[in-house]
């Protein structure tokens, strides 16, 4: 259908509605504050990760090093312990070869000495190391202690010690005395222990007055 304007006026516009915006700012700070809550749990979440990961990562190697250590105690002592028993065998090798030593020159130095004492003779002779024990009798006290001082003279004993001497009761025709004497075996002197092939120290030439 069509409509005529006769009055002539000009039929005015409907207006606009205003838009409302105060209602949509807290929205718009809103959605604001939540992205910019999550970059700043990203970035922390990221940096706690990587510190997360590096501790990790040392945590392991500091396992790895308390393995290599633990080893390496184990074998550290293992070398001791046969450290010790190669030490053993060394100072039994030593005290042998000690004992070994002079064992012939030692016999004949006491068996002179015994021959130059006068009324006096063994009855047994033990060595244990460097201490040697002599037990023997002999017709007087005098002929004990001509014996001590010729052992002390030798140069074979740093110590010699009478431990006992008494009267033997079983003889009763002749009288005897027995004796106990204890000696510790001086070591040899470096003259002795030098090599063979050592030369011997220059003479030094007398000066001329």
């Amino acid at each position: 259908m069509i409509r005529i304007n006769l009055l002539g006026q000009i039929r005015p516009k409907a207006a606009r509605r205003p838009v409302d915006t105060g209602a949509a700012l807290p929205v718009v700070f809103i959605g604001a504050g939540l992205v910019l809550g999550a970059l700043v749990l990203g970035f922390f979440y990221y940096t706690w990760s990587n510190q997360l990961n590096k501790e990790n990562a040392e945590i392991k190697k500091l396992q790895t090093q308390k393995t290599d250590l633990e080893q390496t105690k184990l074998q550290v002592e293992a070398f001791e312990k046969q450290k010790v028993i190669l030490q053993q065998r060394v100072s039994t090798i030593e005290q042998l070869q000690r004992d070994r030593t002079g064992g012939q020159e030692l016999l004949d130095m006491v068996a002179n000495t015994v021959s130059r004492t006068e009324n006096l003779w063994l009855t047994e002779m033990t060595r244990h190391g460097s201490n040697l024990s002599l037990q023997g009798a002999s017709a007087s006290v005098n002929s004990v202690a001509n014996f001590i001082t010729a052992l002390k003279r030798s140069g074979y004993f740093q110590k010699v010690e009478i431990k006992e001497t008494k009267q033997d009761d079983k003889s009763g025709a002749v009288q005897t005395y027995t004796f106990d004497i204890s000696a510790e075996i001086a070591p040899p002197p470096a003259a002795q222990t030098r090599p063979a092939n050592t030369p011997a120290p220059a003479a030094t030439p007398a000066k001329k007055g």
